[in-house]
């Protein structure tokens, strides 16, 4: 048996500075996108708090995978993708175990939530285009977000979502014509 020369040491300590420089870059480059990626998250979920959870999620996934991303590729695209990947994961989630909680724990949770400053600030600030975002169809909804608030192009969407641009254009059609819809009905009640 051999042991290492100089040489492979050499090789392998350049190689392991260069690996923990690229990922020093890839994580400094991804956190400057954390205000765009929560804004996003924010859209696509009802809550601060699950917007919240949600980019600690997506962020926890690119760090563990960042090796996976193509540098000099769209990095936002790439975050949002698994944003966007782990919300649907999580409405699976939520439609396969539905929420039950005995009614007087729903009554005490009603009143707390009353009480919370957070929440009536939030509730508060939260205008009809965010409810009307809500009420529509997720799949909807996400191409609107990414469209018309996020300033994606189709093909960055349809590449964020993994679906055809002509899918993402026929589900903004039809998103914006849910959200006008509802918006004019809230209108008129």
């Amino acid at each position: 048996m051999s042991e290492a020369g100089p040489d492979t040491e050499a090789r392998d300590a350049r190689r392991i500075a260069t690996e923990a420089r690229d990922r020093a870059h890839f994580e400094e480059e991804a956190l400057a996108l954390a205000d765009q990626v929560y804004r996003v998250a924010r859209r696509l979920v009802g809550s601060r708090e699950e917007a919240e959870d949600l980019v600690q999620e997506t962020y926890a996934r690119a760090f563990r995978s960042w090796r996976s991303f193509t540098p000099g590729t769209n990095l936002r695209a790439w975050l949002l993708r698994i944003l966007t990947n782990l919300n649907v994961d999580r409405g699976r989630k939520v439609q396969r175990s539905p929420q039950t909680q005995p009614l007087e724990e729903v009554a005490s949770a009603a009143g707390e939530e009353a009480l919370e400053t957070d929440e009536v600030v939030e509730r508060l600030s939260q205008d009809s285009i965010v409810n009307a975002l809500s009420d529509i169809p997720p799949q909807f909804r996400d191409v609107v977000v990414l469209v018309d608030i996020g300033d994606f192009s189709y093909a960055d969407a349809a590449q964020i979502l993994d679906v055809p641009i002509g899918t993402v254009m026929s589900r903004l059609h039809r998103g914006r014509r849910a959200l006008k819809q509802h918006l004019a009905e809230e209108a008129l009640s």
